[in-house]
């Protein structure tokens, strides 16, 4: 089964996506699945993971609702507050539900370090031993807090959104290449490669620009730990759907075998959220 795994769905009139501002052009609207059919069926994606875009349990339990509506969804990656008290038991309640098979704390708008602050690393040690999905939304100024945090933490169960948002537009490597290097080595951690291209040039980027880092990913991750993602809405500020899409087939190494392209589209999606499908 072919699965995107990143994208999201919102509401503007929910009102809780503080980012979501009319200043934001094409995505200050609406975007539901009804809107993304038609590209899934074009380019032979049977469902999506829908991962939140706003820090509340109620954008949470509206993506849940949405879950229950369509067949498209294969799960959802909410918003949960690790750096709450209240966090076991908010945990443990949206994990009756069948569609949450995730969450994304958002680490990109928070202060560093927050990753390793004391409550966030108790309950990183709760999820580590549940070995329940967490998304990883890093920047390469966060990769080192981040391998403090899996020092502590080596069997946590992860996914890094967009490779981290590697600086592709000023073609700058490192420090991004040895952190994601030494982030690899553990094995429960996994890379999407989504996102990528609204870190290049936004006027004249091209798919050659992403090859250095998707080869990068490949090579430390291994074709069984990397997944695609459209991160559509947002990659339209940069593209089209079929544009990310090709993008990404035309950044991926020569040589891999219709298993590897059976796993990066839709098999390590699958076996990492335990997707019941």
């Amino acid at each position: 089964m072919r699965i995107d795994a990143h994208q999201h769905y919102w509401i503007t009139e929910r009102g809780d996506y503080g980012w979501l501002t009319p200043d934001k052009g094409i995505l200050f609207a609406d975007y539901l699945p009804e809107q993304l059919d038609e590209q899934l069926q074009r380019y032979g994606f049977e469902r999506t993971i829908v991962v939140q875009a706003a820090p509340t349990m109620e954008e949470t339990e509206f993506m849940l609702s949405l879950y229950e509506k369509y067949d498209s969804i294969a799960g959802v990656v909410g918003w949960l507050d690790l750096d709450s008290p209240d966090f076991a038991s908010h945990y443990t309640r949206l994990r009756r539900h069948k569609g949450f098979v995730g969450f994304r704390p958002m680490i990109q708008d928070l202060p560093d370090p927050w990753i390793l602050r004391k409550t966030v690393m108790n309950n990183l040690e709760l999820i580590a031993n549940d070995q329940f999905p967490i998304d990883l939304q890093l920047r390469p100024r966060h990769l080192p807090y981040m391998l403090e945090a899996l020092q502590a933490y080596p069997n946590l169960t992860a996914v890094v959104d967009h490779a981290a948002k590697p600086f592709i537009e000023e073609g700058i490597l490192e420090p991004w290449k040895s952190h994601m290097t030494m982030l690899a080595a553990y094995p429960n951690v996994m890379c999407k490669l989504s996102g990528l291209v609204t870190e290049a040039d936004q006027l004249s980027w091209k798919t050659e620009n992403l090859v250095p880092y998707v080869h990068h990913i490949v090579q430390i991750f291994g074709k069984e730990r990397i997944m695609y993602g459209s991160d559509w809405p947002v990659c339209l500020t940069t593209c089209s759907y079929g544009e990310v899409y090709d993008a990404l087939q035309g950044a991926l190494p020569e040589g891999l075998s219709p298993d590897d392209y059976e796993a990066i589209f839709g098999g390590n999606a699958s076996r990492f959220y335990k997707l019941d499908i």
